[in-house]
């Protein structure tokens, strides 16, 4: 099976902090699973030159076939992804004339709905439009930071807003066509709850159900610690149509489904 393979660099104190839940990686991470590809690794690193260049690199040092930073493309001094784009790749820092209209833009639309102090162009939103030499903007629909798209080697770089309904608007404008083509696989997945059955006496089921299904992949949760015999089943497959990715996942759970039953357990379908 060919999947397209993906490291997730996130930027930001308050994530290091737990001000902030990380639920732009977990969101990216499902979409980008549902779309064929393979999650390698989510970091998570400060507001700090140095780390941001030295993750970028680790990134790359592995040759993935995306890198997707988030977070840190804003106008305050502590907005330095870009920067660290640019030394971890020796490419210096230039004003983007398509990002600076992007930027502009927003600006304009700011301004005629009253929401701008300062409805003109000032160096920190001249910042924003700021790319690492060979880059592309992508236009944002959410807010005024675009969005920003490099080549490295076999990898390509795509760098997002850290706000979530930004980060998701330029992935579902930009990136999930991209991905979809760079994948040769369709991706299904079911869910089951469990209970009544602890976790070590339903696990020889699970080894049965992987061992007869060999394509399905069933990943256990005990829900509240075992005294409480509750466990929620993920079971999630990939093929080359979604059609096969669908019949081989309903295959493993229907099965999982009566063997539940058999050990005296109650079954929930879940989504």
């Amino acid at each position: 099976m060919e999947r397209f393979t993906v490291e997730i660099l996130t930027v930001g104190n308050e994530l290091l902090i737990g001000k902030i839940c990380n639920t732009n990686a977990q969101w990216l991470a499902q979409r980008i699973t549902r779309l064929g590809g393979m999650v390698r690794r989510i970091v998570t690193v400060p507001d700090s030159l140095p780390d941001i260049v030295q993750a970028l690199r680790d990134c790359l040092s592995r040759k993935p076939d995306f890198v997707l930073t988030v977070g840190g493309l804003g106008p305050t001094f502590d907005d330095m992804t870009l920067q660290g784009v640019s030394e971890a790749l020796g490419r210096p820092l230039k004003l983007h004339r398509e990002a600076l209209r992007m930027v502009e833009e927003k600006v304009e639309e700011m301004k005629a709905q009253g929401i701008l102090k300062k409805p003109w162009l000032t160096p920190e939103r001249e910042k924003m439009a700021t790319l690492p030499e060979g880059a592309e903007p992508l236009y944002n629909p959410e807010g005024t930071a675009p969005g920003v798209k490099l080549q490295a080697g076999e990898t390509l770089i795509i760098c997002l807003p850290g706000v979530p309904v930004e980060m998701k608007a330029i992935f579902d404008l930009h990136l999930e066509k991209l991905m979809a083509e760079r994948s040769k696989l369709k991706y299904a997945e079911r869910g089951l709850f469990v209970e009544g059955i602890p976790e070590p006496d339903f696990s020889p089921s699970i080894d049965e159900a992987m061992k007869r299904h060999p394509e399905v992949y069933v990943k256990s949760h005990p829900k509240g610690g075992e005294a409480t015999s509750k466990i929620e089943l993920h079971i999630s497959a990939f093929a080359p149509t979604l059609e096969e990715a669908e019949r081989r996942v309903e295959a493993a759970a229907s099965w999982l489904e009566a063997e539940a039953r058999r050990l005296g357990g109650r079954v929930e379908r879940l989504g």
